[in-house]
């Protein structure tokens, strides 16, 4: 499994906090928001759409603040809030380039959050353009795989244009081109396989891996930028040693 993979999963696990911080439902909402604006309101033909509201309800978000985010979305709640979708670039200590997904009503005060957290550990904002090369936008798709027929994944999955499919620790991830995201999600429900992630990701071509004090400034610094209202994810391309993964898991 890959890094941000791994990433992914042990922050789930610590979920508890974020929504005690307040943050979860507002990340969620936001997140539900710009994929109905983007391609509409109706999770039957929006399958991203789908996704954002499995993710909601996993996390007990309630149906009404659901509604609310795609009426927003759709246009038919009209707040005064306009969201907008913006992509920060960057570098965290020793040189670990960064990728910020914002979601915001308020661009001046987000990248000022974002820079202050990259600044003050020795990171910067970076010109548009000169990290983004380093990842490749991908379709993406993980799922329990314990008792699962590898194989017949493998195949389904191929079958459905897939590029990469791997298997780790009882763990099925998917990677395709973006233009495949619909025939794979396609493919795994005629399966009947649920995906516990499915989404567009910034995958890194080149991980690097650092030592173990080296790599928890890194995630550090990660996690105070996810804890900034505005940013929605975090993509790296730091690579996880099983090592560290087995201490970020106990911290």
């Amino acid at each position: 499994m890959s890094g941000h993979s791994h990433w992914s999963t042990i922050k789930r696990k610590k979920g508890a906090a974020d929504a005690k911080r307040g943050q979860l439902f507002t990340k969620l909402a936001k997140e539900i928001t710009i994929v109905a604006r983007d391609g509409g309101g109706d999770p039957e033909m929006n399958l991203r759409l789908q996704y954002a509201i499995d993710r909601a309800k996993a996390n007990n978000m309630p149906k009404d603040n659901i509604d609310r985010a795609i009426k927003r979305g759709t246009g038919e709640l009209k707040d005064g809030l306009e969201m907008e979708e913006i992509n920060y670039e960057g570098y965290a200590p020793h040189g670990i380039a960064l990728i910020m997904f914002c979601v915001t009503e308020n661009r001046n005060r987000t990248v000022s959050d974002v820079r202050h957290v990259l600044t003050r550990s020795g990171g910067a904002l970076a010109d548009v353009g000169s990290v983004m090369w380093q990842f490749t936008r991908s379709a993406y798709f993980s799922f329990q795989c314990d008792d699962c027929d590898q194989d017949k994944v493998f195949e389904l999955a191929v079958e459905a244009g897939a590029d990469d499919v791997t298997f780790d620790d009882g763990v099925a991830e998917i990677i395709g081109e973006i233009d495949v995201f619909g025939e794979i999600s396609d493919h795994l429900k005629k399966a009947g396989i649920k995906p516990e992630e499915a989404e567009l990701r910034m995958i890194p071509n080149n991980p690097i891996e650092l030592d173990q004090e080296q790599t928890l400034q890194v995630i550090r610094v990660i996690e105070d930028l996810e804890d900034l209202d505005d940013v929605q994810e975090v993509y790296s391309n730091l690579n996880l040693s099983e090592e560290m993964i087995a201490v970020l898991e106990n911290e």
